[in-house]
Formats: C-alpha cells, sequence, structure tokens
C-alpha cells in the first residue's frame, strides 16, 4: 500500500542518528516536565518554541511530539507516589494507582501505568497511518465556510463544555480572540488596537503569549500562592516493576477499553485528555460495581490501567487531526500548530502534498517515542520521582530565566521582555481567579483562521452570510457541536440536581421535631 511505502520512508528520515537524539532529548524533557506537579507538555513546548528556530523542522516537531506523549507518561509518576497529579490528565489515575503504591504494589502501578500509557500511544499511532491521509483528502474540499465552521467548534468546545465554568472559558477565549486582532489588518491596512505604538503594528508575538502564559505566570502563580508538596512523603516502589499474568489478565481489557474511549476525543477538540480519562475510569467503576467482589478503592489495577491508556490514545490521535486539518484539540496542540506557521507551514492536506518527508518521519517518531518512553519509564520510574527533591525557588527560578531568554533570543527587543512580563501577570491573575488558559491559547491560535475564513465567504457570497451554512461538510459539524453542547448541558444539569439533593434531605433531628 502507498500508506505503507511513505511510512518506511518516514522511518527512514526518524531513524537517521540526529532525529534519534531529538526522540531521546523530547521524550527525556518531557517525562521530567510531567514528574513536576504543576508543570506540563504545553510549558515544556512553549519554552522550547524560541530556541528551536535554527532546527531543521523535523527535527524540531520530533522533539515536540516527544515531549507531548512524555508529559502524559511523567504526569502518573508524581499521582501514584505521592497522590499529587502532574497534571489534571493524571488525576484519575490517581484514584487506585495511590492505593495501589499505598498497599505496598507501587512498583507494579509504575508499570501498569507505563505499559498502559504505550498500548494507548501505539494503537493510536497505527491507526494514525491510515487515518490521517483519509483526514486530509476529506480537508482538501473544505472552504472557507467549512473552516469557520471547524474554529467555531473549536472555540465553543473548549470554553464551554471542558471548563466547569463557561462564562469564564467565554471569557478567556475572547481575550485570546482580542489579542489575535491586534496590529495591522491585512486586508485593509487599517492598524487595530495598537494604540498608535509602532512596537503593536506587527502584533503580539504568540511565542510571547504562550510563553508568558505558561511558564511564566505559572512562576509568579506558584511563588505567590501555591503551597509546596515537600511536606508529602513520597512511597518508595520496592519489588518487581513487572506484571504478573494474572494482572497482565487483569488489566488487558481496560487497556484496551481506555484506548477506545480516548480514540475519538483526538479528534473532538475537547481540551485534550482529561474527559476521556475520567470516562474510562468512570466505565471500570460501573463494570466493577457488578462483580461479586468490587476492588475500586482498595487499589483496582483497572481503576489505573484505562485512564493510562486513554490519555495517551488521545494524544496519538490529536497528532493526526492537527496535521490533517490543522485543529489543536488542546494547548499543546494548538502551540504546536503556532510551531509550524512560524517555520512557514500550514497544518492539512498542502502538508502532505508539500512536506511529506517532514509528516512522515514526524509520524514515524511516534513508534519510536513511545519505545523510548516505555523503556524510560519501567524501569527508571523511581529515577524520575528523584526530581520531586529539586527546591522550587531554584526550579522556577530557572523557568523564569529561560523565558526571558527565549523571548529576547528571538526578537531582542526590550519590548518584547515588558510585553512577556505583562502577559505573565495576566496569567497569574486568570490562574488565581480560576478563569482556564487553553480557550485563551486555542482562541489566538485559530483566531485568524476564523476572521480571513469568515471574510472570504462573505466576499464570495456578496456579503450573505447565509453562506456559512449551506455546505454539507459545515452543517454536520455545527450538528456535531449541538450534540456535544447538549450532552454537556445534560450532564452539568444531573451533576447540580446531584449536588443539591443531600442539601435537600431533611437531618433526622428535623424529621422527629416534626
Amino acid at each position: 500500500m502507498d500508506v505503507l511505502a511513505l511510512l518506511g520512508e518516514g522511518f527512514a528520515g526518524a531513524l537517521t542518528w540526529q532525529n534519534l537524539i531529538w526522540v531521546l532529548v523530547g521524550c527525556v524533557l518531557g517525562t521530567a516536565v510531567g514528574v513536576m506537579p504543576g508543570l506540563g507538555s504545553s510549558m515544556a513546548v512553549a519554552l522550547l518554541l524560541p530556541v528551536t528556530f535554527s532546527l531543521d523542522p523535523t527535527a524540531a516537531f520530533i522533539m515536540f511530539s516527544g515531549v507531548y506523549f512524555g508529559g502524559l507518561f511523567g504526569d502518573s509518576i508524581t499521582g501514584i507516589l505521592l497522590n499529587t497529579p502532574g497534571q489534571a490528565s493524571a488525576i484519575a489515575s490517581t484514584f487506585e494507582g495511590h492505593k495501589m503504591a499505598l498497599n505496598g504494589r507501587a512498583a507494579q502501578a509504575l508499570a501498569t501505568a507505563a505499559i498502559g500509557a504505550f498500548i494507548g500511544g501505539i494503537i493510536a499511532s497505527v491507526l494514525l497511518v491510515f487515518f490521517a491521509p483519509l483526514l486530509a483528502d476529506l480537508s482538501s474540499s473544505f472552504g472557507p465556510a467549512e473552516f469557520f465552521a471547524l474554529a467555531i467548534f473549536a472555540f465553543a468546545a473548549t470554553s464551554s463544555v471542558v471548563t466547569d465554568n463557561a462564562v469564564k472559558g467565554l471569557a478567556s477565549l475572547f481575550l485570546g480572540l482580542g489579542i489575535a486582532v491586534i496590529g495591522i489588518d491585512g486586508v485593509s491596512g487599517a492598524p487595530r488596537f495598537t494604540l498608535d505604538s509602532p512596537n503593536l503594528f506587527d502584533g503580539i508575538s504568540l511565542i510571547t503569549v504562550t510563553v508568558g502564559i505558561l511558564a511564566l505566570g505559572e512562576v509568579i502563580y506558584v511563588a505567590c500562592l501555591e503551597q509546596h508538596i515537600s511536606g508529602k512523603t513520597m512511597i518508595r516502589p520496592t519489588g518487581r516493576p513487572w506484571l504478573s499474568r494474572r494482572e497482565l489478565a487483569e488489566a488487558t481489557p481496560a487497556w484496551l477499553r481506555g484506548t477506545a474511549i480516548g480514540l475519538p476525543f483526538g479528534v473532538i477538540p475537547a481540551g485534550g485528555s482529561e474527559i476521556p480519562t475520567f470516562l474510562a475510569y468512570g466505565i471500570e467503576k460501573r463494570l466493577d460495581a457488578r462483580r461479586r467482589t468490587p476492588k475500586f478503592g482498595t487499589g483496582a489495577i483497572r481503576g489505573l490501567a484505562a485512564p493510562e491508556a486513554a490519555g495517551n490514545s488521545t494524544t496519538g490521535m490529536a497528532m493526526g487531526s492537527l496535521l490533517a486539518l490543522g485543529l489543536p484539540v488542546s494547548a499543546t496542540a494548538a502551540i504546536m500548530l503556532a510551531a509550524f506557521r512560524q517555520y512557514g507551514l500550514q497544518p492539512g492536506p498542502l502538508l502532505f502534498e508539500r512536506a511529506p518527508d517532514l509528516v512522515w518521519a514526524l509520524i514515524a517518531s511516534f513508534f519510536l517515542a513511545m519505545v523510548v518512553l516505555l523503556i524510560l519509564n519501567l524501569p527508571f520510574a523511581m529515577l524520575w520521582a528523584k526530581l520531586l527533591v529539586i527546591p522550587r525557588p531554584y526550579l522556577y527560578a530557572s523557568i523564569a530565566v529561560f523565558s526571558g531568554l527565549g523571548i529576547y533570543a528571538t526578537s531582542g527587543a526590550t519590548f518584547d521582555l515588558l510585553m512577556l512580563l505583562g502577559v505573565g501577570l495576566l496569567g497569574f491573575l486568570l490562574r488565581t481567579n480560576d478563569y482556564p488558559l487553553a480557550p485563551l491559547i486555542i482562541g489566538m491560535v485559530l483566531g485568524p483562521l476564523a476572521e480571513t475564513s469568515l471574510r472570504d465567504a462573505a466576499m464570495s457570497a456578496n456579503g450573505d452570510l447565509t453562506t456559512l451554512v449551506q455546505s454539507p461538510i459545515a452543517l454536520a459539524i455545527y450538528a456535531v457541536l449541538a450534540v456535544v453542547l447538549a450532552f454537556a448541558v445534560r450532564n452539568r444539569v444531573i451533576a447540580r440536581r446531584a449536588a443539591a439533593a443531600p442539601a435537600a434531605r431533611p437531618e433526622p433531628a428535623d424529621v422527629d421535631a416534626r
């Protein structure tokens, strides 16, 4: 098949010693960042963006993908050993994983997480080989109306479905859209929201915003508000770092179910792997309740296996959605989309035609990254956990320094350093008031696409905006969005009723009094 031949050429490109080094570097950095609570792959990619422009694009994106996958591998280590998940995607794994560690099965819990992430990532990568070209062919029929619908889908899903507070999610989204329109209008040539400052004529760099929001904002937040975790006791894994036949038989169905749950969320812009990991955990818990001897709450291996597989399968398919459609489903994918544009590349069908060497070498590197991450995490998980010994002031001070150096290296302008500080303070305020950051990043990345698509569609139809809903593909996208929003509203109504039910029940003393 042509796809397999292209994949073979991709392996030939990815297996050069230079690219193998970048696979290893990305996996090591991703795992290290994932282990540290509060950090994540989005911050790591944002910090690396300014310093990778001297690299070959293939090498840069191979490293970015290693960071993306490695972050999920590392997230679970801290959650299992310390009951402090590195990111929200690891929360579901913490429930049963930490209980396994408390029961003296920490080594088996780490093995379960590593193997589950490997299985989810490998299956997603295999499907991606055949799925991404088909999706790219489909997107070749997209016009301005379809791309506008796709952007609206991403805006609505990331700001309303994923966040706990839809108002805050929308506010964060519109803030990102507002930042995106600053600068000279490419069509009319008129300055927009520049305050007559020549420094803003080219707009605010996405690199400055991502580094300021995700890195410097996190540093300020931790320095001012967050409590240190040094007082918690880390469980040291002992015993065999592999699973017995009985444990493999117990975990395998959960790995496969979790993978199946995570795959669709790699195409739906629903915030990344948080939702599928909780869904996978919830399904395993319901299945466990039907057993004669339920094990959830005591360290059930299925409760750890399913979320780990779901998280990595989502990430694998998210890369396919990014490459074939140019659609980011998470903050990390949005930053990688910005990196493509910084290199003068536009993900979608043209990327498969104009840069096939990059695309297939990148897809081949996913398989290599899975193997490298399994080797790094299965026997050496305890070594990664030692990163928690690093004093937090030293760690975050170095992040602040690298943030400033990276931004100054890309522009050489003092104004950009001041802008970085301002955006960092904005990120701190957003974090302090529980505003989600992903809608802001996605709004800034996809804002220009939505604006350009809206203009092109209106101009081609002589100002008739009904052209936006006349395409069958656009209507299908809006229909899927309506279904997603309906389910989100339904789940929130059910959650509110469940939360209000205990408060509405009278206390026994009140009943006796009556």
